[in-house]
């Protein structure tokens, strides 16, 4: 028996240390320090491999705190199963504990920094093509990739004229860092980056400039509209009539109304947008849609075919990625002088401040102030455009900035 109250001992001294005996307890407090950070960082990393997110950084400081105090109760238990009295009531013993819980709560979050950055570190050499989290420096310059790192929500902007994302949305984009081949040029890697906005995160346009090494300089996103309103051209409207269409009628084929009187009367032409049982969706004249009733029953008769230039060109600008906008140039502004082949969008047509209006105009053609520009490219081409547009401090162009 007493053999094995002598292996026990030690073990139980442990508990009884104080600050009485500074050395012993600088040790003590040392080992604890390196136990928090030990098993902080191995839950990061094991979080972060298994659910690739960030540990919450409440979940480490438990573990840190509660390694330690498992640690203290277990060796506490140790003595009294041996018939000691280690003293854990002693003034001396419980501000030892206090201490030794509360360095093991300051120095796990340093262990979850750790492994954290260890774990984003491991993903981003081995292969992984998108990252939540910050990269080190080490990282980024050996590793064979560019290493693209989106801002945080509250620095993601809307894009105007379009219609914006969701905050959840936002919130997933926030600080996503996505790898791209190190060789790509900064057209090819913005291009990419665009790409994969839209097909992974259901992004409907990305306005983003990209500096060399791939940080992000300006990033805003909008969603890409629905529904008819987009498809419709100018002067025109969507109506749901009762009516009895042909059976070979689809979406697209030019139709005409006619009332169903005694005598027929044709009401309207317009294009089938949607069949629903007896209730047909038709896009037509504003001056015709005040015409209908949805009291009334018509009938449908289908025309052949014709090109709808206007039709087709809604909906090539509803899927592109370029869009619509007129500008005008201020006096004393960077455009005031240059040409038109000095920019890099299309510039459809010029509308002098005096003068007619000039559609597509030749690449000599030199700006002025006043001029208004219709203008059509990507959204960041037409932002640079509008920058450049503005004249000097105090002067204001009386249009401004329209897209469409």
């Amino acid at each position: 028996m007493g053999a094995d109250v002598t292996r026990i001992a030690p073990l139980a001294a442990v508990v009884d240390v104080g600050f009485a005996r500074p050395r012993q307890a600088a040790v003590t407090l040392v080992t604890f320090a390196v136990l928090a950070v030990l098993i902080a960082g191995s839950a990061a990393l094991a979080y972060r491999w298994y659910f690739r997110a960030e540990i919450p950084e409440g979940v480490t400081g438990l573990l840190g705190v509660a390694v330690v105090a498992l640690y203290l109760n277990t060796t506490s238990l140790g003595s009294v199963a041996v018939g000691d009295s280690p003293g854990l009531l002693a003034p001396e013993s419980v501000f030892f504990n206090v201490v030794a819980l509360g360095v093991a709560a300051v120095l796990a979050p340093v262990g979850r920094y750790a492994g954290d950055r260890l774990a984003v570190d491991v993903f981003a050499l081995t292969g992984a093509k998108q990252l939540e989290g910050e990269l080190s420096g080490i990282v980024r310059a050996v590793g064979r990739f560019t290493a693209v790192t989106l801002p945080e929500a509250d620095e993601i902007g809307d894009m105007d004229t379009y219609d914006p994302v969701s905050p959840e949305k936002k919130a997933e984009l926030s600080e996503k860092t996505l790898l791209f081949p190190r060789k790509l040029s900064a057209a090819d890697l913005r291009e990419r980056l665009v790409a994969r906005l839209k097909d992974e995160y259901g992004v409907g346009y990305v306005d983003v400039d990209l500096a060399a090494d791939g940080a992000v300089e300006y990033f805003a996103v909008g969603s890409r509209a629905a529904g008819l309103g987009p498809t419709l051209a100018p002067g025109s409207a969507a109506i749901a009539v009762v009516a009895d269409p042909p059976n070979n009628a689809t979406a697209g084929d030019t139709v005409q109304l006619w009332r169903d009187d005694p005598e027929p009367k044709r009401i309207a032409t317009g294009e089938l947008r949607g069949v629903a049982d007896d209730a047909v969706t038709v896009a037509v004249d504003e001056s015709d849609a005040e015409r209908l009733s949805d009291e009334e029953g018509y009938r449908i008769v289908t025309l052949p075919a014709e090109p709808q230039a206007d039709r087709e060109f809604a909906s090539l600008l509803r899927t592109a990625d370029e869009t619509m906008a007129s500008v005008t140039v201020g006096a004393g502004s960077d455009l005031d002088g240059s040409t038109v082949g000095d920019v890099d969008t299309v510039v459809a047509a010029v509308r002098p401040a005096e003068g007619s209006v000039q559609p597509i105009p030749p690449g000599a053609y030199a700006f002025g102030a006043g001029d208004l520009v219709y203008l059509v490219g990507r959204p960041d081409a037409i932002r640079r455009f509008e920058a450049a547009a503005e004249g000097e401090p105090g002067s204001k162009p009386a249009d401004g900035a329209q897209r469409s």
